[in-house]
C-alpha cells in the first residue's frame, strides 16, 4: 500500500514539475484565474476535481482488478 501512496506522490511531483518547467507562464495565468474566483467557486471546483479523482481511481481500479 505504502508503495502505491509513493508512486502516486512521485507521479504528482512528475507531472507538477513537468507543467512548471514547460508552461511557467501558463501557469501564472491558472494562478491568477484560481485567485479571481471566490473562495466558494474554489471549494466547488476542488470538490469536483476530488470527485473525477475518485470517480477514476475506481474506474481503473475496476477494470484492472487490483
Amino acid at each position: 500500500m505504502i508503495t502505491y501512496l509513493a508512486t502516486g506522490f512521485a507521479l504528482v511531483l512528475v507531472f507538477e514539475g513537468l507543467a512548471l518547467a514547460l508552461a511557467p507562464s501558463r501557469i501564472e495565468e491558472a494562478l491568477a484565474f484560481l485567485a479571481s474566483l471566490g473562495p466558494e467557486r474554489r471549494r466547488m471546483l476542488g470538490l469536483v476535481v476530488l470527485a473525477l479523482g475518485v470517480g477514476l481511481l475506481w474506474l481503473m481500479k475496476s477494470l484492472t482488478g487490483i
